[in-house]
């Protein structure tokens, strides 16, 4: 800032004198460097630094604790001889007074009644356990009953099929060992194939037909029939092929003998 001190009351310059103008000049001047040396400073990284924050006074206490000061003892009491009590003769009463008649205390009807029905409700209470009890006991007894039952049954079933397999094996073993027997008695030498019926062509029809007779000791069929179960039309092709069965003789005690129910079953299908 730049401050000019104007002396007289004309403010122009022709008014002014030598010394005034350059007074004037040097003030101006002083004022265009002081600013020109602020803009240098703020350019160059000048700050104003801020004062020193002066760190906060503490006031540190510490609390003393001074001991107590000793309470005076009190004088221990003297002493003093220890004097028996002279014992206190109970009054006898007098020969001729009236003796004191006992007081009777009656119970209390409401008293008695809630003792009787608390007693009442126990009793009933342990009748009820007692009861529970023995009926979980013959609960437990029925199923250990039923469970032992159940195990004999299970193993008298495990038996019964256990024969039940034997029998059916022996019984296999038997037919197995009969089939054999007749095997090596008698065998087919020749079978040949019905002829299909045309008209059991014509309907689309399929079936099984069983033919029984008996084996002859020349190895020759002898008294064929059908079976229950055969198609009428199944019944003469059957018959026929049936008569043209060639055996081998069956010998027993070196004689051929004749066999009976020999069966033997036609299936017709048409593939």
């Amino acid at each position: 800032m730049t401050a000019t001190i104007m002396h007289g009351s004309s403010m122009g310059w022709p008014a002014l004198g030598r010394e005034g103008f350059w007074r004037n000049g040097l003030a101006a001047g002083g004022a265009v460097a002081l600013h020109v040396v602020v803009v240098v400073l703020l350019v160059a990284g000048w700050s104003v630094e801020e004062p020193p924050v002066e760190a906060p006074r503490v006031l540190r206490t510490q609390l003393v604790i001074l001991p107590l000061a000793p309470v005076p003892q009190a004088p221990a009491p003297t002493p003093v001889a220890a004097v028996a009590p002279q014992p206190i003769e109970a009054p006898v009463p007098p020969v001729d007074a009236p003796r004191p008649k006992p007081v009777e205390t009656k119970p209390d009807p409401q008293l008695q009644a809630k003792q009787l029905e608390q007693a009442a409700v126990a009793r009933k209470r342990v009748e009820e356990r007692k009861r529970e009890q023995q009926a979980d006991e013959q609960r437990q007894r029925q199923e250990s009953e039923r469970r032992r039952h159940e195990a004999d049954q299970q193993v008298a079933q495990q038996q019964r099929q256990a024969q039940q397999a034997e029998a059916l094996a022996e019984q296999r073993r038997a037919e197995q060992a009969r089939s054999a027997a007749d095997s090596r008695s008698y065998q087919p030498l020749s079978k040949e194939a019905p002829d299909y019926p045309q008209r059991a062509l014509d309907k689309g029809l399929e079936g099984d037909c069983t033919v029984e007779y008996s084996v002859t000791p020349e190895g020759r069929i002898e008294n064929p029939k059908v079976l229950d179960g055969c198609h009428p039309l199944f019944i003469r092709p059957s018959l026929a092929a049936a008569q043209t069965f060639r055996y081998q003789p069956r010998i027993v005690d070196g004689r051929a003998v004749t066999v009976p129910a020999v069966k033997n079953t036609f299936h017709y299908r048409i593939k």
